[in-house]
């Protein structure tokens, strides 16, 4: 009974470990995913702001596309 209940003990031990693994992973995914889309957020800012020639050239430049004028 003994060597039953120390083997499913272990058993779940490396379970646990294996999905701690796995969560682990995925945090670190999702995290380099935020940081790639923020990244790329500020380079498109940082881009229209060089278009547009200064914050309220840009500002003008979004009102005027989103009403169609």
């Amino acid at each position: 009974m003994a060597t039953s209940s120390k083997s499913q003990t272990q058993t779940q031990e490396s379970s646990k470990a294996a999905i701690d693994t796995v969560s682990r992973g995925s945090i670190i995914t999702m995290g380099a995913a935020s940081a790639l889309v923020g990244l790329w957020a500020v380079a498109c800012l940082a881009s229209a702001m060089l278009g547009s020639g200064s914050p309220i050239g840009l500002i003008k430049g979004w009102f005027s596309a989103v009403s169609g004028m």
